[in-house]
């Protein structure tokens, strides 16, 4: 454990020797604190440089607006969005980027606020969907949707949503905000009874009036809509987010895939080939009309008990 992690946890535990509240007072700031930007990797320079830049305005964890800096690259008529993690930044998804315009797709991704390029020292879940909400009214309906990590439970949960997007891939992906409150926990060293206060500080703070966002914050609880392929990537090994997680949203999504792999960890996973063309082959892969099977079936039926 680092000095300021250290530090932080021992901030939450005195204050919470007086209250449970004052406790996750103290933590809920730093729940949303993100770490210094990663640099970007000599390797991904080449792409980013090559990458179309602007942004787009979103009210941003303080409501107060924030500029998030946005990438595009090709020019074909189908939309790619790639959504990084936490302490993730676009330019992390050059290979799959250079292998989807290769393919003929325009591919948009951005830096979350806080993260890369983009300003602001706090963010959360939230601020991914506003921006593939902006993303959205720019480019229109998505063919795909990739995202890693944190960025995968926020793909999950902006399809579940009404984000609208034909194919859904999550690489090293959590269900649901939960997890990531109880590994939040973990790392602080906090009580249960500091805990359930910051669920409720939690929800207060961002989702005022809804009756339980971790729920709706939820890839098993809110499944995608019916008809949304939906591929899963996890490394067995994956010691950031347990391979478990993969079980828990392939279980909740009817027909979804699960590509496991083994040795590649949490970040090396983005740049394995194997996973790469699983990738690509699920974004070319044909949507089938589901509505229109069904009926098909529905009427086979129907013939099959008028002969009998």
């Amino acid at each position: 454990m680092n000095l300021a992690l250290a530090a932080a946890g021992t901030s939450v535990r005195a204050a919470a020797a007086f209250s449970p509240r004052w406790g996750a007072a103290v933590a809920m700031p730093l729940f949303g604190h993100v770490a210094k930007p990663r640099p970007v990797h000599a390797d991904d320079e080449a792409t980013l440089l090559r990458a179309r830049p602007s942004a787009v305005r979103i009210a941003g964890i303080d409501r107060r607006g924030v500029d998030v800096d946005t990438f595009a690259w090709g020019d074909g008529p189908r939309t790619v969005v790639l959504s990084h993690g936490w302490n993730g930044r676009a330019s992390q998804f050059s290979v799959l980027v250079r292998d989807l315009v290769a393919e003929g797709y325009r591919v948009v991704s951005f830096d979350a606020p806080a993260h890369g390029g983009s300003r602001g020292r706090r963010t959360y879940l939230v601020d991914w969907l506003d921006v593939f909400a902006a993303l959205q009214e720019r480019h229109g309906g998505f063919d795909a949707m990739v995202g890693h990590s944190f960025g995968g439970l926020a793909t999950l949960v902006g399809v579940a949503g009404g984000i609208d997007a034909a194919r859904v891939v999550t690489i090293a992906a959590p269900a649901d905000a939960d997890l990531l409150l109880s590994q939040f926990q973990g790392m602080l060293g906090y009580s249960d009874a500091v805990a359930a206060s910051m669920r409720e500080r939690f929800a207060t703070r961002y989702f005022p009036g809804e009756p339980d966002p971790l729920a709706w914050l939820s890839g098993v609880r809110r499944p995608l809509p019916g008809g949304v392929p939906l591929l899963v990537v996890h490394d067995h090994g994956d010691r950031v987010v347990p391979f478990a997680e993969a079980g828990r949203v392939v279980a909740a999504n009817p027909g979804a895939q699960l590509l496991a792999t083994k040795g590649l960890g949490h970040n090396r996973i983005l740049t394995e080939d194997a996973v790469l063309d699983a990738v690509l082959d699920h974004v070319r892969t044909p949507l089938v009309d589901v509505e229109r099977v069904e009926a098909e079936r529905v009427e086979v039926a129907e013939l099959g008990a008028v002969a009998a």
